[in-house]
């Protein structure tokens, strides 16, 4: 009866650690190879993040996370800290401009630059 109860607590506790990872797609602004590493590495420094990866092509993050550690919002603030706007954080004027020139993602001539 020991085992059969200790055996139940071991899955419960299993399976209420995975319910709170939470798989998220946000927009997040950028044009090139160099956003993506600064845009993923942002956002996995923050705890709780598991995974993040940015689509160059269509500015989507792709992020898992646990619930219990970080939200949406903390992940997003620590994004626009480094200079890329989400759809509910502006980037401050000084970070965004302290961006390598190819990344000013809100001049649309940066867009045709070669970011290679």
């Amino acid at each position: 009866m020991l085992r059969f109860t200790l055996i139940f607590f071991l899955i419960s506790c299993t399976l209420s650690a995975q319910d709170k990872n939470k798989n998220q797609t946000i927009l997040v602004e950028g044009n090139c190879q160099m956003c993506q590493k600064r845009i993923e590495k942002a956002a996995i420094k923050v705890k709780g993040v598991k995974y993040a990866s940015w689509d160059i092509a269509t500015n989507q993050l792709t992020l898992i996370y646990n619930e219990g550690k970080t939200d949406l919002d903390r992940i997003q603030s620590a994004i626009a800290k480094v200079g890329h706007d989400t759809k509910k954080y502006k980037a401050k004027e000084a970070s965004y401009q302290n961006l390598p020139p190819c990344c000013l993602y809100r001049d649309p001539t940066t867009r045709e630059m070669d970011h290679h």
